[in-house]
């Protein structure tokens, strides 16, 4: 089956790891993902019905507008895609309009805009909560039409929340599956994107999404998939789990030439399963 592209470029998107983690996602009604992201799993599984939550607001706002009223918000936002726009004054012109908008329609077109036309698809805010990603210097940058319009038909069967992981597990029933995209374990100091949301995602956030997960599995028999980098932390975090290994090609890098293939690691907590230390 052809797979489908998300229409967010994304930093850690899932599109290269869509068959490894959908090859490991059990059977369920319903797919929780308490970091959708740019929705990669979600547009390449089928099932009944989805609950999809990010903690960040612009890019959930995003997607209950294109559920809701994908015309105006495709139109809106093609209107921004024009040469004129690619250069790096209008580019830091509309990024100061994105930081300053309240107006929800206006502020998706701009947050697609900002998308594609910044620095290799990051989302990054800073303590203020500004969008401050750099200016891309791309040729021309792509309008993602027809994916946009298969993401707004699937939403369909989707709910979008803006909440904190921990929240979202609280939801959780027995015909639930849940698979879980956290920020990565950074492989060095220097390669950290848990600016994504302006408050972060710490060490203890990855020890506490693991004792979720296992908590998840053992008490209430709903399973979880897990994603991240593969280092000695994360092979500690996810001890008793059913671990698989994956080489992907990076997606993020300061350049090209450094987007070498790093280890990808799939922690699989299933009900029945034992752990240690409970």
């Amino acid at each position: 089956m052809k797979k489908t592209r998300a229409f967010l470029k994304w930093a850690g998107g899932k599109y290269a790891l869509v068959d490894s983690i959908t090859a490991r996602l059990p059977q369920g009604r319903v797919l929780v993902e308490p970091f959708v992201g740019a929705g990669s799993v979600f547009l390449n599984t089928e099932y009944e019905a989805y609950l999809l939550a990010d903690i960040n607001p612009d890019l959930i706002d995003f997607y209950n507008l294109l559920k809701s009223a994908p015309d105006a918000v495709i139109q809106q936002a093609r209107g921004l895609f024009c040469p004129a726009n690619n250069q790096r004054e209008a580019y830091f012109e509309l990024r100061a309009a994105f930081n300053q908008c309240h107006e929800a329609r206006e502020r998706a077109a701009l947050f697609l805009y900002l998308n594609r036309h910044g620095y290799n698809g990051l989302c990054r805010y800073n303590k203020k909560g500004g969008f401050n990603v750099p200016f891309g210097k791309y040729k021309a940058p792509y309008f993602p039409e027809e994916e946009l319009w298969a993401f707004a038909e699937k939403a369909q069967r989707a709910t979008f929340i803006c909440e904190c992981y921990s929240k979202t597990f609280e939801r959780l029933e027995a015909d639930h599956v849940v698979y879980c995209d956290p920020p990565y374990v950074p492989l060095s100091s220097s390669a950290n994107f848990t600016t994504y949301a302006a408050n972060g995602f710490s060490l203890d956030d990855q020890a506490l999404l693991a004792r979720l997960a296992r908590h998840t599995a053992q008490e209430r028999q709903v399973p979880v998939l897990i994603s991240n980098h593969a280092t000695a932390l994360t092979y500690e975090l996810y001890r008793g789990a059913s671990l698989d290994e994956i080489q992907v090609k990076r997606t993020i890098s300061r350049s090209a030439g450094n987007r070498n293939k790093v280890g990808e690691l799939l922690a699989l907590y299933l009900p029945g399963m034992v752990f240690d230390g409970g």
